[in-house]
């Protein structure tokens, strides 16, 4: 069986990076590939070793089969990892915070999106990304208020725990006793 393959920004040229430097066309191709091909994500992951229930993560990813595009987006955006699955496809993604926040957002900003899904996706991605770095995912508002932001994204798509999973664990949404309260037992069967 194969393994999946990585490759790290770590192995190659620094991270410095300059929105500016990026020239036109190259930049607004790559923006319309991530356009039609990328995502901006935002994914909850239960941890025991965490104070908090949760480990809240963004993402932004694009995949394809031919890695060309992709490793042309991370040279360009100096950051990011690639890894191609088993089955041969390649995925491009960036889930460092601090190069979402000094490497992505920028970039989008600058180039842009035409399609208004997109558009309204990346303006939410933007809007977590300025509450995980202000802290606020840390307090039961702030999760509320990421989840109410996460509703639409990526047109509310499949995610792998309910909104009502995610408070229930946080003991937010309920009384604190009913959170605590373990399910009742079926009857016997006879």
């Amino acid at each position: 069986m194969r393994q999946v393959r990585a490759i790290s920004r770590k192995d190659s040229e620094p991270a410095d990076f300059d929105v500016e430097a990026i020239t036109d066309a190259v930049g607004h191709y790559l923006a319309g590939f991530a356009n039609g091909e990328g995502s901006f994500n935002l994914s909850f992951r239960p941890r025991g070793d965490y104070r908090q229930p949760w480990k809240i993560s963004l993402c932004f990813n694009v995949s394809q089969r031919d890695p060309a595009v992709l490793l042309l987006l991370r040279e360009q955006l100096r950051c990011g990892t690639m890894r191609q699955r088993t089955d041969g496809v390649w995925y491009y993604e960036v889930n460092n915070l601090a190069d979402i926040e000094r490497h992505v957002i920028p970039f989008f900003r600058r180039f842009g999106f035409l399609a208004p899904t997109k558009q309204r996706d990346f303006a939410k991605f933007c809007e977590l990304t300025a509450l995980i770095l202000q802290r606020r995912h840390l307090t039961p508002e702030g999760v509320r208020e990421i989840l109410e932001i996460r509703r639409d994204m990526n047109d509310g798509g499949k995610r792998r725990y309910t909104e009502e999973e995610i408070l229930a664990r946080c003991n937010i949404g309920e009384s604190s006793e009913t959170a605590r309260q373990t399910p009742a037992q079926a009857p016997a069967m006879r």
